[in-house]
């Protein structure tokens, strides 16, 4: 029989995850870093960030699919049997490639996919509390990783100004990145209070 998956364990992972990036940006920058270095650490740590919170989610799917697959029947309309393994159910989140989505509206209709409208998670990533966390993280991630024109002007939106240097100079000041992983903490905190596994 499968073993089955916690999503309460996956949201404290993101968390210890989280933070541990948050500690490694705090000890990174309070070395003799030029401001130029202290940028780039801080655009990798929203990549490493976004990571995370990409695989909590892939975790959290693959655990409702794990622990029910009533779950996957109502929105595939495909019958499963009882009990598959974690393996099966990322493969038919992922299928022969990788998990990924675009922005919060794009990350909303992929959890939609294989979780009913009503479920728990769908109502705490479309809540409007949220909603700036993860428009940003994702905007960010992507001119940090990208750099172009395009993901400029998206990161560009997501934090309200009209200029930006790097994703990295943005989230170094003003306690900035600090903000973002404590209000994907707070999601993760009510995904684990709210998970019944």
């Amino acid at each position: 029989m499968p073993k089955k998956k916690s999503m309460k364990l996956a949201a404290r992972t993101f968390k210890e995850q989280a933070n541990d990036t948050k500690a490694y940006t705090v000890a990174a920058t309070s070395s003799n870093m030029s401001d130029g270095q202290k940028s780039r650490v801080y655009g990798g740590a929203v990549i490493s960030l976004y990571r995370d919170f990409e695989y909590l989610i892939l975790e959290l799917l693959v655990s409702a699919i794990n622990n029910d697959t009533a779950t996957i029947r109502s929105t595939l309309g495909v019958s499963f049997p009882r009990h598959l393994t974690g393996d099966i159910c990322r493969y038919i989140i992922t299928g022969p490639s990788y998990f990924d989505f675009k922005g919060r509206d794009g990350l909303i209709k992929r959890v939609k996919q294989y979780v009913p409208p009503t479920h728990y998670l769908v109502d705490i990533l479309k809540a409007s509390k949220y909603r700036t966390v993860i428009e940003r993280l994702c905007a960010l991630r992507n001119y940090s990783a990208h750099g172009s024109g395009q993901s400029r002007k998206a990161a560009l939106e997501s934090v309200g100004q009209v200029r930006i240097g790097s994703a990295g100079s943005w989230l170094k000041r003003k306690g900035r990145f600090s903000a973002i992983v404590a209000k994907l903490t707070e999601l993760a905190d009510e995904i684990e209070d709210k998970a019944p596994y």
